[in-house]
């Protein structure tokens, strides 16, 4: 299978977790007592149905086929005000970034983001409480007992937002997967045609030394994304969570790069006004194709607010001029 095949950003599965055990009704009898008082303990709690960040997780691939997640319930309290065993909790390991929904209504009921971070989908119902909770003055010997709780049932939408230090940000065909390649050790499927990249693409780019940060790859952005068009909302909702956006526009744009810049922000801006907030880096790729001259007339057309840098993948030219101004936007 090919990487784009094995990410899956979206899995909708029925989640049940487990009921609570029944409470006990057992009156106290040994060999020196028969008529003894009630002495029934409490029923088990049901199983939770638990989601936990792991980072060593980058997709939802392994719950795809597990569409009916089911708890443990929890057992039948006894004797001795013994409280039954609970059932057991069933414990999804997902990727940092993962978002869970109510597949009926869309509400969000939480994300996930850090290693270890647990929370309850959904929970297990309560046990019974035994029949030694209902002796009073006048009712010595309860010879009743509640039932547990049932378990919830639901259906549960699980989302992955890519968690990057920097999101590429293009048109298709701007050179995202070809400098992914080339700063990073990922092998993005690359060809010479517009939305080659059909799934981020995550790459660890080492930097001076020690030091490195996380780049996404992410399908190519076309005008009338943020209303749906093409890969539309899938495509957007990764760009949300990382730190840093790099604009690239290939020197071979039909428009100038203002332009280009501009529509691109533009698709960002009425997705998400707050993507604005993010430090923003602007690439010239493919710039081995351009002379001193072409170079210095591109220049005057950049926008003066946003660092920029000309690059070359193929050619090595400006990469790292381009990880310096990256690291100095992420902030570390």
């Amino acid at each position: 299978m090919s990487q784009g095949s094995n990410f899956v950003d979206y899995v909708k599965i029925c989640c049940r977790s487990g009921k609570g055990g029944p409470g006990s009704s057992h009156l106290h009898r040994d060999k020196l007592t028969s008529t003894g008082g009630p002495d029934g303990g409490d029923g088990g709690r049901g199983g939770h149905i638990i989601l936990r960040g792991n980072p060593q997780f980058w997709t939802l691939l392994h719950l795809k086929y597990r569409k009916h997640i089911l708890a443990e319930d929890g057992l039948s309290g006894s004797s001795s005000t013994s409280t039954g065993k609970s059932g057991k909790d069933e414990i999804l390991e997902v990727p940092l970034g993962t978002i869970a929904k109510d597949a009926e209504t869309g509400e969000v009921l939480f994300e996930i983001t850090a290693e270890g971070e647990t929370k309850v989908l959904t929970p297990g119902g309560r046990g019974g409480l035994g029949n030694w909770h209902f002796k009073t003055s006048t009712l010595q010997t309860p010879r009743f007992a509640q039932s547990g709780e049932a378990g919830i049932e639901k259906w549960v939408v699980l989302e992955l937002k890519v968690l990057a230090d920097v999101g590429l940000v293009g048109f298709p065909n701007a050179g995202k997967s070809t400098l992914l390649s080339v700063v990073s050790a990922a092998k993005p499927e690359i060809a010479d045609y517009a939305f080659t990249t059909l799934v981020p693409n995550l790459g660890i780019v080492s930097y001076r030394g020690e030091k490195s940060f996380v780049m996404a790859d992410i399908p190519g952005i076309i005008e009338g994304a943020s209303k749906g068009k093409g890969l539309g909302y899938r495509f957007l909702r990764h760009i949300e969570r990382n730190s840093v956006l790099l604009f690239m526009v290939p020197a071979d744009t039909t428009r100038t790069i203002k332009e280009e810049y501009e529509i691109l922000k533009k698709e960002l801006q009425e997705y998400n006004p707050e993507l604005m907030q993010k430090p923003h880096v602007l690439a010239i790729t493919k710039s081995d194709m351009l002379d001193e001259e072409l170079t210095a007339e591109m220049k005057k057309e950049i926008p003066t607010h946003i660092p920029s840098v000309f690059i070359s993948s193929v050619a090595q030219k400006g990469l790292t001029e381009l990880k310096d101004l990256l690291w100095t936007a992420i902030g570390a």
